[in-house]
């Protein structure tokens, strides 16, 4: 029975083509923000690349970390120039101070679960990498990662 199973699913994936599963891609791309737009604690800007539009963050926390290190946790806001909405778990980026104020971005995971559009029922993972300078009120990312989207039934 197993061996009929592999078949059929094979079968269904020669004729009907990936879509019928749904499609992973990488992605990849820029965010750069401001921060303290609307309040101290957020940040506004816009992404490039493969997830193009306008991007949120919400600082929601700030500990130590290990080795010297500084853990924020953040929330996001993420919507395409499509006008769809990406909803994103909420995240912890590991910052390294470079200098008063200023931040590398060391670790940045980021888990996608879904959104409208396009992203509805869709799933990923990226990670971002970059630096955080709260002198300037200013933060430039690179993200890279895999997202799969629902299938289109």
């Amino acid at each position: 029975m197993r061996f009929v199973n592999v078949v059929l699913t094979a079968v269904s994936f020669i004729c009907v083509g990936p879509s019928a599963f749904g499609a992973c891609v990488h992605v990849g791309g820029g965010v750069i923000t401001n921060v303290g737009v609307i309040t101290a604690d957020r940040t506004l800007g816009v992404s490039t690349g493969d997830i193009r539009g306008a991007v949120g963050v919400q600082i929601v926390g700030q500990s130590p970390g290990i080795n010297g290190t500084t853990v924020f946790t953040v929330h996001h806001y993420w919507v395409t120039d499509a006008g769809d909405t990406i909803f994103l778990a909420p995240a912890q980026l590991t910052a390294v101070p470079v200098a008063p104020g200023l931040f590398a971005i060391v670790t940045y995971p980021v888990s996608l679960n879904g959104g409208t559009g396009k992203f509805q029922g869709a799933t990923g993972n990226f990670n971002l990498i970059g630096e955080a300078d709260f002198n300037a009120g200013q933060i430039g990312l690179r993200y890279s990662g895999q997202i799969c989207f629902a299938s289109e039934d």
